[in-house]
């Protein structure tokens, strides 16, 4: 569990036999949690300037890979006594969004996303979100895409002040918002699939 708040901004040195290299000052330890670029990654090597994670092929097919040839978001996991300053990430990546516009203003600048149909529904305006590991909240909903409101200390201590348009981001909704649905959608379902008979007998239990 993360809390989207990024620890470090950090170097990727290589991406070979699905080990990504990490150059780094943190020292985790071996099968530590580690979240880059907000995908929950386990620390199967130690190196002497960093940390090596294993990326499974499920996992290289739900992430933007491409973003991890350069500079990276990493958080360690959280522990017991951890301050939870953002919101509870799992570092499960839901989709893949895409940066549709990039709209400066004095003292913000105005990010939209657009995303799949399925993750639209999760995401409601002034609910947390992660974008690339970092917990940020919904300004707006829209019917294809979503706008965040993001303040000058988040671009400048993140790599949100090198994102370009069409760049695309990892993307996971909050928790839960997630559950509700999940609860709401197999609700739905028994629904569907009981007999009147039942349907009268749950509907006079509340």
């Amino acid at each position: 569990m993360f809390s989207g708040l990024v620890h470090e901004i950090a170097k990727v040195k290589k991406f070979q036999n699905n080990i990504l290299y990490i150059q780094s000052p943190y020292k985790p330890t071996l099968g530590d949690s580690i979240a880059i670029n907000g995908a929950c990654l386990t620390v199967i090597k130690i190196t002497s300037d960093g940390f090596g994670v294993e990326l499974s092929k499920h996992t290289q097919e739900q992430i933007a890979m491409e973003n991890y040839h350069d500079l990276v978001h990493i958080e360690p996991a959280l522990i017991a006594n951890s301050r939870l300053d953002g919101h509870f990430v799992q570092g499960h990546i839901d989709s893949i969004g895409i940066i549709t516009n990039i709209m400066p203003n004095a003292n913000q600048t105005d990010f939209t996303i657009k995303v799949p149909k399925d993750t639209l529904n999760l995401i409601i305006p002034q609910g947390s979100i992660s974008i690339d590991g970092i917990s940020l909240t919904i300004a707006e909903v829209f019917e294809d895409c979503f706008k965040l409101t993001i303040i000058p200390y988040t671009i400048e201590h993140t790599l949100f002040k090198e994102y370009k348009i069409n760049r695309r981001v990892n993307i996971e909704t909050d928790i839960l918002v997630r559950s509700i649905a999940h609860l709401l959608k197999k609700r739905d379902q028994n629904l569907k699939t009981s007999s009147w008979k039942e349907i009268d007998s749950m509907l006079l239990g509340y």
